[in-house]
């Protein structure tokens, strides 16, 4: 079965096109070191919670929206080896410096998947 890196993060709402932008770029670089599948998505319906909730746990602040994203690989070994090389390319290195977002704030980690249902 896959594995999945899964984010959470606060994008301010007029970086939207950056981020989108960002994120297209990123996708090659992912891709040609194994990634199956890379999922960006911008909040349309997050509710506040009662006692946590999207917003809360990335900090957003109120000009800020929550990003869910997911890259998804053939194995967990694909992923570690994947993210190793990401993470000395030049390019990464490039991008990191013009992030349109605060990274210290974003939620990440690696899923091991226990049910893929498809249409």
């Amino acid at each position: 079965m896959s594995y999945v890196d899964g984010f959470v993060l606060a994008v301010p709402k007029a970086n939207k096109e950056a981020y989108r932008k960002m994120a297209a770029m990123a996708w090659p670089l992912f891709k040609e070191f194994g990634a199956l599948r890379h999922m960006e998505a911008w909040a349309d319906d997050v509710p506040d919670g009662k006692v946590t909730d999207f917003r809360r746990a990335v900090q957003a602040k109120d000009d800020e929206t929550v990003v869910f994203s997911w890259i998804e690989y053939p194995s967990k070994e694909v992923r570690d080896a994947a993210n190793k090389k990401i993470m000395t390319d030049p390019r990464m290195k490039e991008w990191g410096e013009q992030m349109p977002f605060d990274g210290k704030r974003m939620i990440y980690g690696g899923f091991a998947p226990i049910l893929d249902e498809k249409k």
